[in-house]
């Protein structure tokens, strides 16, 4: 292990006599020598004696890479909870050698899962075996995630839609009364608050993921974080994306993952707007643990429970997402995207374009099902973009609407060999 801050020479001193498995071999004066002298592959923990408020999430993250365990050492219990919550094991700083031994060990062999034991003391004639070690309770992993599910809406480039199924996707789900968060995780081209006509340049993401990345984000302060959008029929809530594409280094991977746990808690969906790029680019860096620019898109897709692909319904868009779904499978192994055509219009497929698109799929398509289109409707979205609005409020009885509700809401009637097309013909006979 090594140490960071001022520690007792007693403390050090005592861990080198226990002749366990816990071996000290450096002291470092300030954080940025522990991190580099862990990413060397010095050491497989590192004890924080003192400046414990200068971790963050991201470098926990940074840290469990490498393989390294950390344990700090405070007697405040609000710092010690939020040690916990961006994953650091805590100890009292009076605590005695052998404790902090056993701690250490602990702490190795959860982040390992290799089953650590702690080794027997040299003998009865060590001053450290005399040591009475004071119990302490385990301290829990970061927050596991909550009852929620989430969603990711993602697309390859060039525009096909992600914002505005997203975006009307939790509209669809607040009506039908469920609890929602719409996440802006695009790093490159934010625009959720544009689609919604919220003049707030807070970049509310950003700001959870500050919080999470100190460990601060709670369930109350991400409620006041994110913004309430109120509809006719349901209200929703919203963490707006970055307001520049140079401010992606705030959205890090660990904090963004802390923040969709969080929201799990407080809403029955979380629906994710996600960047189109999916390229791993820390590859191209010397520094592998450089911030990433697609992490929030990456870490997104990975916690999903669903996974929405969509996808223009022209022949540029329609080899984009063939093209694009190969790479979704490399990025997120064992994901199982539902596939979705948007802008379906018989101008740029032919006659029966539903029909032109399942037959063109199945011969040239990768393995993911075609499970959903959204007819091309222009006039209705054009009303909800220029209100700032949702399908909903703008054209509630748009094609487009119908289509995106039941694909969200009534997943059972996408089994239904029924074009959208003649469902809403259908619905214009009996009006």
């Amino acid at each position: 292990m090594v140490t960071v801050g001022q520690s007792r020479e007693d403390l050090v001193g005592g861990l080198e006599r226990l002749h366990g498995p816990v071996t000290v071999v450096r002291r470092c004066t300030e954080l940025p020598e522990l991190l580099a002298a862990c990413q060397s592959g010095l050491a497989r923990a590192a004890v924080v004696a003192e400046g414990s408020e200068g971790l963050t999430s991201s470098l926990v993250d940074r840290l469990s890479a490498v393989g390294v365990a950390i344990v700090a050492l405070t007697d405040n219990a609000d710092e010690a909870a939020r040690l916990r919550a961006i994953g650091v094991a805590s100890a009292l700083t009076g605590v005695e050698s052998a404790a902090l031994s056993d701690r250490i060990a602990e702490a190795v062999s959860q982040l390992s899962g290799s089953g650590l034991r702690t080794a027997p003391r040299s003998s009865p004639a060590d001053p450290g075996d005399a040591l009475k070690p004071v119990p302490v309770e385990p301290p829990p992993g970061p927050g596991e995630p909550g009852p929620g599910r989430i969603i990711a809406v993602w697309g390859p480039a060039g525009a096909p839609g992600r914002t505005t199924l997203a975006a009307n996707m939790a509209g669809e789900l607040a009506v039908d009364g469920k609890g929602v968060v719409l996440v802006d995780a695009d790093s490159y081209g934010a625009s959720i608050a544009a689609v919604l006509g919220l003049l707030d340049e807070s970049a509310g993401l950003a700001q959870a993921c500050r919080l999470a990345d100190q460990g601060l984000l709670d369930r109350e302060a991400l409620e006041k974080i994110a913004a309430p959008v109120a509809t006719k029929s349901g209200t929703f809530r919203v963490l707006t994306g970055i307001t520049r594409a140079d401010r992606w280094t705030e959205l890090r991977a660990s904090a963004l993952a802390l923040v969709l746990n969080r929201a799990r808690e407080i809403a029955e969906v979380v629906v994710v707007d996600a960047g189109f790029c999916l390229e791993a680019d820390e590859e191209l860096s010397f520094d592998t643990m450089a911030p990433r620019r697609n992490a929030a898109t990456l870490r997104s897709l990975e916690l999903a429970d669903t996974v929405y692909a969509v996808g223009a319904a022209d022949p540029v868009g329609v080899p984009r997402l063939v093209r694009g779904l190969t790479e979704l499978e490399e990025a997120v192994p064992g994901v199982s995207p539902i596939v979705v055509m948007n802008r379906v219009r018989a101008s740029s497929v032919g006659r029966g374009p539903e029909r032109q698109l399942r037959d063109a799929w199945e011969r040239y398509g990768p393995a993911s099902e075609l499970k959903g289109f959204l007819p091309h409707d222009a006039a209705a979205a054009d009303a909800a973009l220029l209100g700032g609005s949702l399908l909903l409020e703008a054209a509630p009885d748009s094609a487009l609407r119908h289509a995106i509700r039941e694909l969200v809401c009534a997943p059972a009637q996408q089994k239904r060999k029924s074009s959208v097309f003649s469902s809403t013909a259908r619905r214009r006979v009996k009006d």
